[in-house]
């Protein structure tokens, strides 16, 4: 195992000089060893399983390899397959509970696990060594051959998320399972499900049947999110929607078969507003006015991380109403989610209006307390209570440091990685989800190009995380994730588009080791896998091929600085006016603008043909993104 270690270790370095490996696969396994020869699969290959917890994955596979094939796979137990899924005897503990070993030889392709979630990951390699072709729905001709190779495989860490946001925009249930198809595909395990939020609430709980009769729905409003009009007197809510509990089963069985847990969030106590346009009583204001937010302004921020809520979106901590509100929707959510933890947010919540409010300040007075933001730790405590009850763990984003926490609260670091550094000296579980890595609704390309938003987050970037901070101890790492906020993302289609690929880049993060990444190796892989991707019908982005265009401004002299995420493009540009191409001037290094009225058009070119979009900057883009550097 040594020896193959140091020649996985050794392969990223030849790939980055040209060489094309043969074994592409995302996420990178712990150890390829390439043999000579393949594998033929032919109508006459069987699949055989060796233990009946092994059949359903084993039919699984039978299923993917017969649409685009068309071959009549025979599975029954056995074996003696040409292709085998065995479950160890003996359990092998490297593998642990995720692991595999995937043994490619001309005659057969055995893969082998100490458990059925092994097996469906060693599945996962095998449909990437395949032809694309076999990410087709339909039948079509190819040769089905399989690389000689063996893979010994296993994730570096046990939590691998990627967040679906589903309260900003409505996801229908079909469009949540295929979502969980194309996570699993990549070794992700777990769907952090985000419910409820101030814009619907998501998720049928029967005792509190106004929180879908009026908070799944709200006005039609089309346009930038956060630009919106507000709701008007009267006017009929009718866009949104929610899940049944039984919808709700069937996502989840659906995951499960998937091997991806899904930990659901229900955020409170800020981020609550269509909470309270069903029930006004659970706020201190209890406005009866309060409406679904259709993506209308209700805040401001004030750039240092401070903000006002304009419209109340926060429960109400001093009243025990609250709790008993969420201890119905808690011991409905128990029974549906059997994962060990509910996601309760914490994250900006708004304390002004506990400020002002009798009780919120007749309980600080019980309390002892001066500090408004210890009553969120007060609020949180009881929340956790009432999921102990419910034999639920409490997960929540780093906010909930701030008003002090118990011992067992597990975090989710998101405002970059300091709060689950502090989380993680004091002893807590920690998930690694910073903002400046992992926000996947973040612009990925140029703002020019691609839907601008507010911050910027390319593939590269997300590629060089390291979900453990030299300062921690990595036993309180549980892992990664990615998040998909959905302010901008009105289809399922743009949700692909956002997640990849640079929830591929995620997916090595989060399963690879550390010293095997490599950025130039990736590109080979991830380019490989848009073929795939295109086959399979999957959207994603392709602004990892554009230019990335920097102005700075130096005594009134204006520099421009162009680079490229993709190794070997040929960058060139205009300033006269002219549309760009590979007789244009070639983009080299550094060059200062000369005065007047200049648009810069750039366009980036491999082997002789244009391949990224062509980015146009006037006068004053040039001059606001140099203010902005």
């Amino acid at each position: 195992m040594k020896k193959l270690f140091f020649l996985f270790l050794f392969l990223p370095g030849l790939m980055a000089f040209g060489q094309k490996p043969t074994v592409q696969l995302i996420p990178q396994p712990v150890s390829v060893k390439e043999g000579k020869g393949v594998f033929l699969l032919t109508k006459e290959a069987t699949i055989r399983y060796n233990k009946a917890d092994a059949r359903k994955v084993a039919v699984d596979l039978a299923e993917k390899l017969s649409a685009p094939t068309g071959f009549p796979f025979n599975v029954r137990e056995g074996k003696a397959g040409t292709v085998q899924m065995n479950l160890l005897e003996k359990a092998d503990t490297q593998l642990g509970n995720e692991g595999y070993i995937l043994d490619v030889t001309p005659k057969s392709v055995v893969i082998s696990a100490n458990q059925p979630a092994g097996l469906y990951y060693g599945m996962q390699s095998l449909m990437q060594l395949l032809p694309k072709e076999i990410e087709g729905k339909t039948k079509t001709t190819a040769k089905w051959s399989v690389p000689v190779v063996k893979v010994v495989d296993y994730p570096r860490f046990g939590w691998r998320g990627i967040m679906l946001d589903v309260s900003r925009n409505f996801f229908t249930k079909a469009e949540v399972e295929r979502y969980i198809d194309e996570i699993s595909r990549l070794k992700f395990n777990t769907l952090h499900w985000h419910l409820t939020d101030d814009n619907g609430w998501r998720v049928e709980i029967k005792s509190l049947p106004k929180l879908t009769e009026v908070g799944a729905w709200r006005v039609k409003r089309y346009g930038y999110f956060g630009a919106r009009k507000p709701p008007l007197p009267g006017e009929p809510a009718t866009d949104g929607g929610f899940y049944t509990q039984d919808d709700i089963r069937e996502i989840v069985k659906y995951a499960q078969d998937h091997f991806v847990t899904i930990v659901p969030e229900i955020d409170v106590p800020g981020h609550s507003m269509a909470a309270i346009a069903s029930y006004p009583e659970l706020c201190t204001t209890k406005d009866t006015s309060i409406k679904v937010n259709p993506g209308s302004s209700f805040s401001e921020w004030y750039g240092d991380g401070t903000f006002k809520m304009l419209i109340d979106n926060t429960l109400n901590p001093s009243d025990e109403n609250v709790y008993v509100f969420l201890d119905k929707v808690f011991t409905e959510l128990a029974t549906l989610f059997p994962n060990p933890y509910i996601h309760v947010g914490g994250d900006e919540c708004y304390k002004g209006f506990w400020e002002k409010d009798p009780g919120c300040q007749a309980l600080m007075k019980k309390l002892n307390v001066t500090d408004v933001e210890k009553l969120q730790g007060y609020f949180m405590k009881r929340v956790e209570d009432i999921l102990k009850a419910k034999g639920k763990k409490l997960i929540a984003w780093d906010e909930i440091l701030q008003g002090g926490i118990s011992p067992d609260a597990t975090v989710m670091s998101w405002r970059g990685i300091k709060g689950g550094i502090q989380a993680a000296k004091m002893g807590h579980y920690v998930v690694m989800t910073p903002t400046t890595f992992a926000y996947l609704d973040y612009t990925q390309g140029d703002p020019t190009v691609d839907p601008p938003i507010y911050a910027n987050l390319r593939t590269r970037k997300c590629y060089s995380f390291e979900p453990v901070p030299d300062s921690v101890d990595a036993k309180y790492i549980l892992g990664g994730q990615g998040n998909l906020w959905t302010e901008q993302v009105p289809i399922l289609r743009h949700a692909e588009y956002m997640t990849w690929p640079r929830g591929w880049a995620l997916a090595e993060d989060f399963w690879s080791p550390k010293e095997s990444k490599n950025w130039d190796n990736f590109v080979t892989r991830m380019e490989n896998r848009f073929d795939r991707e295109d086959v399979a019908g999957v959207n994603y982005a392709r602004a990892i091929y554009d230019a990335i265009v920097n102005t700075k401004i130096t005594d009134s002299k204006m520099t421009v600085t162009m680079d490229s995420e993709i190794p070997g493009l040929d960058i060139y540009y205009t300033i006269d006016g002219t549309m760009p191409d590979s007789h244009s001037p070639k983009y080299n290094a550094p060059f200062d603008l000369p005065d007047g009225p200049i648009t810069l058009r750039v366009i980036t070119y491999r082997n002789g043909k244009p391949i990224g979009h062509l980015i146009t900057l006037n006068p004053e883009q040039l001059k606001t993104r140099a203010q902005n550097n």
